[in-house]
């Protein structure tokens, strides 16, 4: 293996990459990695530089399923891997996964990680879209996954389970680690605050992740005379199809109790004038890093029951979980935790403990690191393509 080995991590946008990629790489750097960074450059681009990552703009844009935009974007990502010719790629999420993953063959790079970040729509969805989609991006995988020096990266087990089955991965070539960990220092332990009891959702505004669901059962417990508050804090993502428009979320933030925060730069903010956390996702999720956020500051999580979310809400321990789009049922778990300040109180210190125990960001550094090692060391891989 290199002395310095050259790591280029390939990300759809540089605020995805800094909010949820950060300490994965200042650790491969601290361990001795040359880092890059390849994404479409917006908002964040300086502060990835400053952080001593070359950074190589692309053009494409995450919400395009134009084939011929996926041709083009395959082959500048060929271009920047010959040029670059990096010693191990990292592809973050579904889409840098499957044309990261072409583009590599073609360029022949020895060694490749296909992260998977939640499995979305594809693998969600029901419709005879999603299938035509799935049964595509299955073979994709299936190719990629078998060349040597290629591992598929997942965040929870089930999502693992269900790419084998589907046969998506390929045994030998699958790796999991939970996401990429918190900083405890960052993050401590938070007092719970006075006043009503509020319930807070983190994240982007989109339907996928509940909030819809989330809002009806908010009116469920304020027509029963409940005083809990809701407070959203997140934007709408234009590149995602399923995002809230920004008129539905101010009429929503006129209702009774519901507070729509928009995007906040300092999370612990709303930590420190929330009582629960609630990620009420539809599916699809990895493992969402607002709810490792949230129990960090020892808040007790309400979730459902869908893959990714299992791996933080742990029911009796830490929180509760619930069917995914039940309003009823997400009504009645909040009204348990507000009605209970004992419980959420036990629930906080355990949601505090879990994080230390299984999701220090230092941690997962370590074991990211160590797959990135396993992959250099091993045998060369083949040439491949036209690389």
């Amino acid at each position: 293996m290199p002395s310095h080995p050259k790591l280029l991590y390939l990300v759809t946008e540089d605020w995805y990459f800094w909010s949820h990629r950060l300490p994965m790489a200042r650790a491969a750097r601290e361990a001795g990695f040359d880092v890059a960074v390849a994404t479409r450059v917006a908002a964040h681009g300086e502060r990835i530089a400053a952080e001593g990552f070359r950074l190589h703009p692309l053009r494409w844009r995450r919400r395009s399923h134009n084939p011929f935009a996926a041709l083009a974007a395959i082959a500048e990502i060929a271009g920047l891997y010959r040029r670059e010719r990096p010693d191990i790629v990292h592809h973050v999420a579904l889409k840098p996964a499957v044309l990261g993953g072409i583009a590599a063959w073609i360029a022949g790079i020895p060694a490749v990680v296909g992260a998977l970040t939640g499995l979305g729509f594809a693998f969600t969805d029901p419709g005879p879209r999603a299938a035509v989609i799935r049964t595509a991006i299955t073979a994709v995988l299936r190719l990629l996954s078998r060349r040597h020096g290629t591992v598929l990266l997942l965040q929870n087990g089930d999502d693992l389970e269900r790419l084998l089955a589907l046969g998506a991965a390929v045994p030998g070539h699958t790796a999991v680690i939970r996401g990429s960990g918190i900083d405890l220092g960052r993050y401590p332990a938070l007092p719970e605050p006075s006043g009503p009891v509020t319930v807070a959702y983190v994240g982007r505004m989109i339907a996928i992740k509940g909030l819809r669901t989330l809002v009806e059962a908010h009116r469920l417990l304020r027509a029963r005379g409940s005083d809990t508050h809701l407070l959203l804090a997140g934007a709408p993502d234009p590149e995602n199809p399923g995002s809230l428009p920004e008129d539905e979320l101010r009429r929503l933030a006129a209702e009774p109790g519901i507070t729509w925060r928009g995007h906040v730069d300092d999370i612990r903010t709303v930590w420190a004038e929330a009582h629960i956390a609630v990620q009420p996702s539809l599916g699809g999720e990895g493992l969402p890093k607002s709810l490792l956020e949230a129990a960090a500051c020892g808040r007790p999580v309400i979730a459902s029951d869908v893959p990714g979310c299992r791996e933080i809400a742990l029911p009796g321990v830490d929180g509760l979980r619930v069917p995914p789009g039940d309003p009823d049922a997400l009504a009645a778990a909040i009204a348990t935790l507000a009605d209970d300040t004992a419980l959420r109180a036990r629930f906080g210190a355990a949601a505090r403990h879990l994080v230390e125990e299984c999701f220090d960001s230092a941690a997962i550094g370590a074991e990211t690191v160590a797959l990135y090692r396993r992959l250099l060391d091993g045998p060369a891989a083949p040439e491949r393509g036209s690389g």
